[in-house]
């Protein structure tokens, strides 16, 4: 999509740390971290929520590329938390579904 940022860097029209990516995904090192190991997980596709994501294999694909992410990140043997925003109040600034990849170091709860 047009002036999509998250569609830009998956494109890699914008240069960004990768870290992990295959022919549907790609995630790349958060600019505002709140881990040590931070991950944005975004479908190449341009999906701009949740609430868009009908397509469940994709959906199902989505879940199992964050778990590699994790695995890439170091993060799999110690724990991590994956989180999705969804809307204004949920906090979605970027209006591409995205996960967020959390870990490396202890996560407390609630999140906020």
């Amino acid at each position: 999509m047009d002036g999509c940022i998250f569609c830009k860097i998956a494109a890699g029209d914008i240069p960004s740390d990768i870290m992990y990516q295959d022919d549907e995904f790609v995630a790349f090192r958060d600019i505002d971290p709140q881990a040590p190991l931070h991950g944005v997980l975004v479908p190449r596709a341009h999906v701009a929520t949740l609430a868009d994501l009908a397509d469940e294999g994709l959906a199902g694909r989505y879940l199992q590329a964050a778990a590699k992410a994790a695995r890439a990140m170091g993060v799999e043997a110690s724990g991590y938390r994956v989180v999705v925003n969804y809307g204004p109040d949920g906090g979605q600034l970027v209006m591409h579904v995205h996960m967020h990849i959390l870990g490396g170091r202890a996560l407390g709860w609630p999140p906020g």
